[in-house]
């Protein structure tokens, strides 16, 4: 690792059907590392509550709402994320520039430092999702996602989301300081599920992600604790020899 490099982090995702699951499987993990995300299914079924829930049990929570409305919305969306607690928020880089001035300002009014990303090409998706908007998206995937990193920054958000195969690339193009945030990372011997772009946490690590989100892997396990932890084990091995 590179002297004054952040160490990459874990964050759990807490894809559960209630809060009771949801800080359950918190606990277990948060020893390892204390990210965790609320996604679309947890925060639909528990309420906002759980987001303030989850920092009150020491998590850092991620909350992955995937923003993408008319600013004023957008702004109000953001403001209310940071008064629940959440340390990082996502929304989507297609809204363009107003719409992130305005999740900005939503942050400033909130009072809190929540990291702002942008989600760009989800991983369960290709370029040939794309065939039906552009027929030039199949086999780009990279170009659209640099492309919407570059506009992120330039709009003054903090990273985006990508996949780990994009993330080298957005480094290049961003800087060091820009973060990345990965899903699709599975262990060597899991199965992609219904994720495309997928890459071992070792690999993340190696093309610059600051985040690497995990989900099935540790929900899963027999010991979720224990997946976790030798999650973070795998990361820093990775990241001592970067």
């Amino acid at each position: 690792m590179s002297q004054g490099t952040a160490p990459a982090a874990l964050i759990t995702a807490l894809d559960v059907d209630s809060q009771a699951a949801a800080v359950a499987l918190a606990r277990q993990t948060i020893p390892a590392s204390p990210w965790v995300k609320v996604g679309l299914e947890l925060f639909a079924a528990a309420s906002p509550a759980v987001v303030s829930t989850l920092a009150g049990h020491g998590a850092r929570v991620f909350l992955d709402l995937k923003f993408f409305d008319i600013p004023a919305t957008v702004r109000a969306a953001v403001r209310e994320a940071g008064r629940l607690g959440a340390a990082m928020t996502t929304l989507h880089a297609l809204g363009g520039e107003r719409m992130a001035a305005a999740a900005l300002e939503g942050r400033h009014a909130s009072g809190a430092n929540t990291l702002l990303v942008a989600v760009t090409l989800l991983t369960s998706m290709t370029g040939q999702d794309l065939a039906w908007l552009t027929p030039h998206a199949p086999g780009h995937e990279a170009e659209l996602v640099i492309h919407m990193a570059r506009q992120a920054k330039a709009w003054g958000l903090d990273g985006v989301v990508c996949s780990p195969w994009e993330a080298a690339q957005v480094k290049a193009a961003c800087g060091a300081g820009f973060k990345v945030v990965t899903p699709g990372i599975r262990p060597q011997d899991a199965g992609e599920d219904d994720q495309r772009r997928t890459a071992t946490p070792a690999a993340a690590v190696a093309a610059g992600a600051d985040f690497l989100v995990v989900g099935r892997p540790i929900r899963m396990a027999a010991s979720p604790a224990a997946a976790a932890a030798a999650m973070v084990l795998e990361i820093q091995a990775a990241q001592d020899v970067k």
